[in-house]
Formats: structure tokens, C-alpha cells, sequence
């Protein structure tokens, strides 16, 4: 009977324990699914939410990152960056020689790579961000920082040789890239890059003569520095971009490339209180007035006068008004080189379509706050603008005229009319008195 009774109570305790552990362990499994639910509705909340549940207790270390870290990419880019930077110097090498040979400074017969290494320390991305998903591509922001070691020679002409070395390199700026999904491995048909404009990319180094000096060549500094950022502008800084297709197979990238998309009608009526820059006499202002550095007008010249009335208008080709802004900039016609009395700019994202407004403009010496010392005032300048959005015809009509504006530049520069592609025209065609 003992026996008989031991059996069912060890079996009775054994079933027990079973049911008290099986019980246990759906109540933790429950506990589990109940704090993911929670974790997953806390994720959702953004500061304002929580600051509305936890009132004057909002906790201040509570930060949302806008930019996910990415340690593991840095370092398989450390890995690799001896491979990396042998196939960029090559790319880099025949796309950006052409580029520069295009926005070539007027004072300069000849700009190209004398030396090109990216030298041994990868760049580091701080960060991505995933800014929109939308059918067939993939669109993300990496916040890209770079103090590396290139060896990079510029050899210059300019009536004397002169190799210039870039010292010192560091690169700041958020890039974008756009990816168009394809289904044939690897997926990904084409690569959009672009750096966005804010915050303002930021590419800091130093210029040294090798075997020379830089005041050989008078404003080599000013020049080197003015076409490294037409160039970064005008083809690098989005809304432009740089479309790179992959594979083999023929891709349509028609919908990645950057079209026109309306035209920003502006009229440059007059300046008022402009510096004087002559020692004699008044200083002899002429406007030029651009979005694209490829693409400049000029007014007339008024001579000797600082309060000169030009009241002509120009037709500037918009790619993005959201981002985008045009640059009114004020010179004294002199022998020599023209000397620059103020720069300003405006904004196109606040344009109502077909709305002309009319806009007083403070110029300053330059768009780049930081490089501002002198504080005196420059001026006013008078401008009316009106933006007009383009129909599919005319973005068609205005790809085309672009095309044959370009080729008009080139021939120009060909036949000696003008210096660079970069220099302003007043091109009648553009401009109505």
C-alpha cells in the first residue's frame, strides 16, 4: 500500500511540476509578446508624443536619430579601400579631366591631372538614412566625412607651367543615392549620386606651388577655388547628379536624369548705393544673373554711375525650385579683371507660378557667410521675378534649347569670343530691354 501510494503521489508531483513549468512558460511567452507590442508602440512615438505622456518628466537623453550608424560598413570599406581607390582614380581621372578642361578659369590655357592618388585612408560615413522608398528605387542619404592623404597635382598653363598640389583634403557633405531596382541580379540597374545642398558640402584644403609659387600666377587661388565650386554646383549638388548605369545590359535611365522644369523669368531693374571702386571718376557696374554657372546673362554696362538702371530681363532654366535659388551679382567694368561690387540671392522655392514680384536684395561680398569680413555696406539690388512651370512639350522645347545654348557657348570659346563656358553672355535671344 506504501508502495502503491508513493508511486501516485511522485507521479501526481511530477505531473504537477510539468503543469507548473508549462503553465510558467506561456505566461512568460504572453509577458514577452505583451512588451514587444509595447516596445513596437513606444518606437512609433516621436518627441512630441512623449513629451505629451511623460509631461515635465521627459527624460532629455532621449534622442531620435536621424541617421542610423553603420560601423559595419566602415569597416569592410577600410578593407577594401586599396581596390576602391585604384578603380575611383581611373573613373575619376577621365570623367573630371573633360569637366575641368569645360569650366577652365579664362586666365588659364590648360587644367589637368598632373598626379591623382587617393592615398590609404578610407573615407567614414557617419551615418544613412533611408529617405524614400518608391516603386523600383531606393533612396538614401549617407552622411560622408573624409580627412584622407590624396596626392593630387594640378598641372597648370597659364602662360608659365605650374604644378599646384591640393594639401591637406577634408570633405564634409551628405550624399545621395538613388537606386533603380531591377529583377536580373544584382538587382540594382543604375546608381544616382548627388551631394545635397544643405547642409552646404564643404570641401576644405590647402594649395602649394611644387617648384614655384602661387603668386606667379596673379588670383590662382581665387580662380582654382571659383571653378572647384562651378563644378561642384553645377554637376554635383542636387538637384544635378551624376547617373551611372550598371551591367551589361542597355538600361533606360530616362526617369534618373535631371530635366528642366520650369524657367524663372528675371528682371534686373536697378542697384542702388553701390561701393566705389574707382580712385577717379565712379565705378562702371554691369549684373549677371544665373542658376547654373554654365548658364550666365549679363546686362549692360552702365558707365560711371552707382545707381545705374539696366531693366532687362533674362529667362533662367529651373531644374528644382524647391532647392534651387538664382545669384544676382554686381561688377565694375575695369581694365584688366572686372572687380566684383556684390553678390546676392534669391530663393525659388517661395515663387507662386505666374506671380510677378518684385524684391529688394542686400548685396554682400560673398554667399559664404564664414568668408565675410568686410561688414560695410554694398548696395541694394532691384529685381522682379515671375516662374513659370513647364508643360511636357515645353520641358521637351527647353531640353533643346539648352542643348543648342551649350553648343552656342563652346563654338564661342572655339572662335575666341569668349574665355570659358563659364563666362556671362547677353545673349539676345534671352534678354528683352
Amino acid at each position: 500500500m506504501g508502495f502503491v501510494s508513493g508511486m501516485f503521489m511522485g507521479a501526481l508531483f511530477g505531473i504537477s511540476i510539468m503543469a507548473g513549468w508549462r503553465y510558467m512558460m506561456r505566461n512568460r511567452s504572453r509577458n514577452r509578446a505583451a512588451k514587444a507590442a509595447d516596445i513596437k508602440l513606444l518606437g512609433s512615438l516621436d518627441r512630441e508624443d512623449l513629451k505629451k505622456l511623460c509631461g515635465d518628466n521627459y527624460p532629455e537623453w532621449i534622442s531620435f536619430p536621424v541617421y542610423e550608424q553603420v560601423k559595419w560598413l566602415n569597416k569592410q570599406l577600410s578593407k577594401l579601400w586599396p581596390y576602391v581607390a585604384e578603380a575611383a582614380t581611373i573613373i575619376i581621372r577621365e570623367s573630371v579631366e573633360p569637366i575641368l578642361e569645360e569650366y577652365r578659369p579664362s586666365g588659364i590655357s590648360s587644367l589637368k591631372f598632373s598626379k591623382l592618388s587617393l592615398g590609404n585612408v578610407a573615407p567614414k560615413i557617419e551615418g544613412i538614412r533611408i529617405q524614400s522608398q518608391k516603386q523600383g528605387q531606393i533612396t538614401m542619404d549617407m552622411d560622408f566625412r573624409w580627412g584622407g592623404d590624396p596626392d593630387i597635382v594640378l598641372g597648370i598653363e597659364a602662360g608659365v607651367s605650374l604644378p599646384i598640389q591640393l594639401k591637406d583634403l577634408q570633405v564634409f557633405t551628405i550624399i545621395r543615392v538613388i537606386f533603380q531596382l531591377c529583377e536580373e541580379i544584382p538587382c540594382i540597374s543604375a546608381v544616382v549620386v548627388a551631394l545635397l545642398s544643405e547642409p552646404k558640402p564643404r570641401f576644405d584644403y590647402t594649395l602649394k606651388a611644387v617648384g614655384g609659387s602661387l603668386t606667379a600666377i596673379p588670383g590662382l587661388s581665387d580662380m582654382i577655388e571659383d571653378t572647384v565650386n562651378s563644378i561642384i554646383t553645377d554637376m554635383l549638388q542636387w538637384p544635378h547628379r551624376i547617373v551611372v548605369p550598371l551591367g551589361g545590359v542597355p538600361v533606360d535611365t530616362s526617369d534618373l536624369e535631371l530635366k528642366p522644369q520650369g524657367k524663372l523669368m528675371l528682371t534686373i531693374v536697378k542697384a542702388t548705393h553701390l561701393k566705389n571702386m574707382e580712385m577717379m571718376g565712379k565705378s562702371d557696374p554691369y549684373a549677371v544673373a544665373f542658376i547654373r554657372p554654365l548658364e550666365k546673362f549679363k546686362t549692360k554696362v552702365i558707365e560711371n554711375n552707382l545707381n545705374p538702371v539696366w531693366d532687362q530681363t533674362f529667362h533662367l532654366t529651373v531644374e528644382d525650385k524647391e532647392t534651387q535659388y538664382a545669384v544676382v551679382e554686381v561688377f565694375d567694368e575695369d581694365i584688366g579683371s572686372d572687380q566684383r561690387l556684390g553678390i546676392a540671392k534669391l530663393p525659388l522655392v517661395d515663387l507662386q507660378p505666374e506671380i510677378e514680384i518684385e524684391i529688394n536684395l542686400r548685396l554682400m561680398p560673398s554667399l559664404d557667410m564664414l568668408k565675410i569680413k568686410d561688414k560695410k555696406d554694398r548696395g541694394n539690388i532691384i529685381v522682379k521675378a515671375k516662374y513659370h512651370h513647364y508643360t511636357k512639350e515645353e520641358q521637351d522645347a527647353a531640353l533643346a534649347e539648352e542643348k543648342k545654348m551649350l553648343e552656342n557657348k563652346e563654338k564661342m570659346r572655339n572662335d575666341g569670343v569668349i574665355n570659358s563656358t563659364m563666362d556671362a553672355i547677353d545673349d539676345p535671344t534671352h534678354v528683352s530691354g
